[in-house]
């Protein structure tokens, strides 16, 4: 919610400058007189809109036009939002967008700091870390005296966001065997849509935007509470020494489940460590892998802007902006279940498929608002359908690429370029709110439709280099970089790989140098 709910606390209202030496002006015609005074005040374009920040000002001998000394704002949809309370409007409006991206700015400098410490004091301790920060935080927003103290509340409400979520996913992977691992890593995807659908409901009942912030703050404290139900990852335990509590949460987990277990059931396996020099190293004597590696960290860039950007879009495409937000939640629901073919169908058509898809109605959006009548309401239909389409082919590649990714890299190397790869995502999301906002900028309807052009684009883009990534359905995770480098090749050259990984003898290649015939 916390990652959504700008489409609410930034809404721009319509709005026009306060008549100069009227007290009680507001943005609706209070009768006639007042509206023939606005008529003659207030400039307006060919549409017959009120210009939103000059005025025509008869103090002198002749008329001159002034930016706006003070603003009334429409409040039939929003009591009150940032951009009202601030005054982040004319001149200031400038000041929008980063308030926009510091949120994500957190959460890209969260993600590695709140996974380290997950690392150090375990997956239960951080999570509750991130609770807690995350509500006292969200209320610091509400409360926020001034523009800078909201950005950088904002900015430290995105880290502690992103520690909930990723310490949450982690924590749920690790707690299930291999064969619900698939299952719980797509099913925790129905409740972050579900918290977009709450939110849409909430933000549609709720108009004042520290109310609502607040409101979707204060619920962090209460998970608090999960301390003495959620149990710490036994494989947190079981690598860093604590053998006894990790045996003890799983025969506990046993009985639950009505499973017998043997009477040794735990032993600790060294994992594999890799420094960032081996890493890069790695990867730039593996040509193939590095080109495979810039086009997946491309793929996690782009999806990740494309999901949040329609997301935040959803007041720009002239139908009711509570009913778009709902939409774009509801249509996460069948993305994410259509994700569990991936097993009869591999991952690459899926992927491709759906990217290309959701960029391509993406793109469509510019014949819409070149050549539709605007006047009429099914234009702005039209114009939602295929946005929904967009939304659904990136939620469903945001949640396939990231099984994918981590089927192509090598073990050796895998955590660390998954890493890698939600940092990217994280850049994505930052660059989201700047595109949305295009919308705002560039006036008239090729404007409205500017950010779809762009979402749809680099989408296209994506689904395409995509193509030249492996199908990894059904095949072992390459544990080595040369494993990873050779990964989809003929199958007699796999079948070669599978000699020499068991015939070391005749493996000419050490420290994971890969062989460069290309």
């Amino acid at each position: 919610m916390q990652m959504m709910v700008s489409v609410f606390l930034a809404a721009t209202p319509d709005h026009r400058c306060k008549l100069p030496g009227w007290s009680n002006d507001t943005f609706n015609i209070q009768d006639p007189w007042h509206h023939e005074i606005v008529n003659q005040t207030i400039p307006m374009d060919a549409s017959g809109k009120y210009d939103s920040c000059q005025y025509w000002d008869f103090s002198g001998p002749n008329s001159t036009l002034m930016q706006c000394k003070e603003v009334v704002y429409d409040t039939s949809t929003f009591e009150s939002t940032v951009i009202t309370d601030m005054g982040l409007v004319c001149e200031n409006k400038s000041k929008v967008t980063p308030a926009q991206v510091a949120f994500m700015g957190g959460g890209l400098a969260g993600a590695p700091l709140l996974g380290f410490l997950s690392d150090i004091i375990g997956r239960k301790k951080t999570l509750m870390f991130s609770f807690l920060a995350q509500g006292a935080f969200g209320l610091g927003v509400a409360f926020a005296p001034d523009y800078y103290s909201f950005v950088i509340f904002r900015f430290i409400l995105g880290a502690s966001s992103a520690g909930v979520f990723m310490t949450s996913f982690v924590l749920g992977m690790e707690l299930v065997g291999p064969f619900w691992r698939k299952f719980a890593g797509i099913v925790i995807e129905y409740y972050f849509a579900l918290g977009v659908v709450i939110l849409a409901g909430l933000g549609y009942l709720i108009r004042n935007w520290q109310y609502l912030e607040i409101a979707i703050s204060a619920p962090s404290f209460f998970y608090l509470l999960l301390w003495w139900i959620v149990p710490e990852s036994p494989r947190w335990l079981l690598a860093n020494g604590k053998e006894a509590e990790a045996e003890a949460i799983i025969r506990h987990a046993a009985v639950v489940n009505k499973v017998s277990l043997p009477a040794k059931v735990l032993e600790a396996e060294a994992t594999p460590t890799v420094s960032l020099g081996e890493l890069l190293t790695g990867i730039i004597r593996a040509p193939r892998l590095l080109i495979r590696t810039l086009i997946i960290l491309f793929n996690w860039c782009v999806i990740s802007m494309v999901y949040y950007g329609l997301t935040l879009s959803s007041g720009n495409f002239g139908v009711n902006i509570f009913l778009n937000f709902f939409l774009s939640g509801l249509v996460e629901f069948p993305a994410y279940t259509f994700c569990f073919i991936i097993d009869k169908t591999g991952r690459k058509g899926p992927h491709c498929g759906a990217v290309i898809l959701g960029g391509l109605a993406c793109i469509s959006t510019i014949f819409v608002a070149l050549y539709a009548d605007q006047s009429d309401p099914s234009t702005n239909w039209i114009k939602v359908a295929l946005a929904m389409v967009g939304k659904f082919g990136a939620t469903v590649a945001f949640a396939l690429i990231y099984i994918w990714s981590a089927e192509i890299y090598p073990t050796i190397i895998r955590n660390a370029q998954m890493g890698a790869s939600a940092m990217f995502a994280r850049v994505g999301g930052m660059t989201a709110p700047v595109i949305a906002d295009l919308g705002n900028v560039v006036q008239g309807n090729f404007g409205k439709g500017l950010p779809l052009i762009i979402f749809g684009g680099v989408t296209v883009a994506a689904g395409l280099l995509s193509l030249f990534l492996p199908e990894t359905k059904g095949e072992p995770l390459p544990e080595t970089i040369e494993e990873a480098e050779n990964f989809g090749k003929a199958k007699e050259d796999i079948e070669v790989l599978a000699v020499r990984r068991f015939d070391k003898e005749n493996y000419p290649y050490q420290n994971g140098e890969a062989e460069n015939k290309f």
